[in-house]
């Protein structure tokens, strides 16, 4: 899939402003001085209305009267009415003339015309100020992703000619030597060199707890190094590393814009000329029918329908309700591709699942040892021995057996192909490997491992079967409950897909109480079963897998679901929704995110059209006043901002 290339240095002032810095120094003075410019001109505004309306209800001032009341009003009008003109006026020579901007300068012209003065300037200082809240509350709800921002490393010691230099990331080249001390970010992914290191990847996976790990194990760009100076060989390129690639998805996520909020940008589109006609229908229509028609007092209806009828509180509220899911799902560790994934994701009610990586650890570990007439711990030893000369997955879990004493040494080991291995251990001879091993060597195996689905390593000493070691991938910690969660959550329908053999697929799935299984499934295998899934209109499918051979049903499905986002490239590439966790349960919480937002986005949507049409009506009628309209229009506007800012403060039980 082709990826949009983002220039991560543009982001940052991309996200927080024109005058931002990222010189290390603290500029929360400047920043202050800032805030108070921006909301100079409507503070401003505000006292010299104020001011205005108190003269002339108690007609403190007999001069406050003519051109002197016009010109101070005027003057209460032009720090906040101007950049709206101004922004209206570009939109017209770009050829868009039915803006909002265009509304609210005609209404608010118009009520200059008509002597309205303080209603004038109440509505575009009202107006100003919904557009400060929606500014303050988009800033808000982009604070998870300035965080992400925030871990950006600017620079990399990497180690040239026997000295360690400080040079920008995009420098370093892969297999290049980088040091990292104690309290900086990781700036490009590798591999630990150091014995062993504490990091925290809260900016990466959403998880706080410091993660630890050993020699030899994969580090994150944008972690941060928690205990000793450590070294490490670096992987990947800047452009390729996990904080790249992550704000990549979040940069992009929020460009790609819902149905809802299409919608909703068409509908004004449309929607606003119509208003527009109609208001000039509304001032002159009533002449033909009405005896003592007063074209002032209709033109005053007209502009109370026009601010009426601005659409700002739909396309402000209705982007920002869903940039608040987006960050609030990237403060959880998930990572929405678009808003049009979270909409997608309300409506799952099918999950497929693959199973190694992801609802299980990949990873081998010994779950049981049965030494026949032999001591476990002597047993072990001609095993490990035997394991030290093989490479295999299986036989590095083995050697993570831990026990005292000397560990024995094996000569003369031998491969066999297919069947295991032969050797010499303290002068006896050993065979290590599978039933057919010990058939091909006619030694007798005990009748209950035929019952054990997992991978088994039976063990012979001299010509004598002495026991065998099961070996199993562990369900990950929070794999049961997630199915239960999702039962909960409406998603009725889980099936588990699974390349390995189906023996343990099926156990798998029964420990999970997942009714639907196959397992020793191809990549294909797997896209044809969720093929015939997508047969049936009413099933909405979610996929979550982890690997390469995931990709194509990734792709396939209503929402693909990545889980293990570190991990593999072509499953981020494909999916649509990232968990940066390798918790299963982090689907869940996707789930009531998306729910939530969506929830908010329509309250705000029936809000806005609910208030808007009572007060066109009563306007219409002569019996609402611009106060009114200006309540319909700005102050529904920041009721919807609010509500849309909840998505910041709520908190989803895993």
């Amino acid at each position: 899939m082709k990826k949009k290339k983002v220039n991560l240095r543009d982001l940052k002032p991309d996200l927080e402003g024109q005058n931002s810095h990222d010189d290390g120094h603290n500029h929360n003075s400047s920043e202050s001085v800032g805030k108070f410019n921006t909301y100079l001109p409507a503070i401003f505004s505000f006292v010299m209305l104020m001011i205005g309306i108190a003269i002339d209800y108690f007609d403190m001032f007999p001069y406050f009267k003519g051109w002197i009341r016009i010109l101070w009003y005027a003057v209460a009008y032009i720090p906040v009415g101007f950049p709206v003109i101004k922004e209206g006026w570009k939109s017209i020579k770009k050829g868009d003339v039915f803006t909002e901007f265009f509304l609210m300068s005609i209404a608010t012209i118009g009520a200059f015309v008509i002597g309205e003065y303080p209603e004038g300037v109440a509505v575009m200082l009202f107006y100003a100020v919904g557009e400060l809240f929606q500014s303050a509350a988009v800033n808000k709800a982009k604070g998870n992703i300035k965080a992400l921002l925030d871990v950006r490393p600017n620079e990399a010691l990497v180690n040239r000619n026997n000295d360690y230099i400080s040079v920008s990331p995009e420098a370093v080249e892969i297999g290049e030597k980088i040091q990292v001390r104690v309290g900086e970010k990781i700036p490009l992914d590798g591999i630990l060199l150091s014995k062993n290191g504490s990091f925290n990847t809260a900016a990466l996976t959403g998880e706080s707890k410091p993660d630890t790990i050993a020699k030899g194990e994969k580090v994150f760009a944008g972690s941060i190094n928690l205990d000793g100076v450590i070294e490490i060989e670096t992987t990947k390129e800047f452009k390729d590393s996990s904080i790249a690639r992550i704000l990549n998805m979040v940069q992009n996520a929020t460009a790609r814009k819902s149905k809802t909020e299409l919608f909703i940008r068409k509908f004004a589109r449309v929607y606003t000329p119509i208003v527009v006609f109609l208001a000039i229908g509304v001032t002159f229509i009533p002449y033909f029918f009405v005896d003592d028609y007063v074209f002032r007092d209709w033109l005053y209806r007209a502009l109370i329908f026009l601010v009426i009828s601005c659409p700002c509180a739909l396309v402000i509220s209705i982007p920002l309700g869903y940039f608040g899911g987006l960050g609030a799902a990237s403060k959880n560790g998930i990572l929405f591709k678009g808003a049009s994934f979270l909409d997608a994701m309300t409506r799952i009610n099918t999950l497929v699942m693959d199973k190694t990586g992801t609802v299980t650890k990949g990873v081998f570990k010994i779950k049981e040892i049965k030494a026949i007439n032999w001591d476990e711990k002597e047993f072990m030893k001609y095993l490990m021995a035997m394991e030290e000369q093989s490479t295999h997955p299986i036989a590095k879990a083995i050697l993570e057996y831990k026990d005292e004493g000397t560990d024995y040494e094996a000569s003369e080991v031998s491969e066999i192909a297919g069947k295991g291995l032969k050797g010499i251990v303290n002068g006896r001879t050993v065979l290590v490997g599978n039933k057919a091993l010990m058939t091909a060597n006619n030694i007798n195996v005990v009748e209950e491992t035929e019952t054990i689905v997992e991978s088994i390593v039976l063990v012979a000493i001299d010509d004598e079967f002495t026991g065998y070691v099961v070996i199993a991938d562990e369900l990950k910690d929070d794999a049961k409950e997630t199915i239960t969660a999702l039962h909960k959550v409406g998603v009725k329908n889980i099936m588990m897909l699974s390349g390995d053999k189906d023996s343990i697929t099926q156990k798998v799935a029964s420990e999970l109480n997942i009714e639907i299984a196959k397992g020793g499934l191809l990549p294909e295998d797997k896209l044809n079963e969720v093929e015939i899934l997508k047969q049936d209109p009413n099933n909405k499918i979610a996929f979550i897998g982890d690997g390469i051979n995931d990709a194509p049903v990734l792709a396939a499905s209503d929402v693909g679901i990545a889980m293990g986002g570190l991990g593999s490239d072509v499953a981020i590439e494909t999916a649509d929704v990232i968990i940066q966790t390798d918790q299963p349960s982090k689907v869940v919480k996707a789930i009531k995110i998306s729910r939530s937002t969506r929830k908010i986005v329509w309250q705000n949507i029936i809000l806005a059209f609910g208030v808007k049409v009572i007060v066109l009506i009563l306007g219409a009628g002569g019996l609402a006043t611009m106060w009114e309209a200006v309540f319909a229009d700005v102050g529904v506007a920041l009721l919807a901002i609010l509500n849309a800012v909840r998505l910041q403060r709520m908190k989803w039980i895993d």
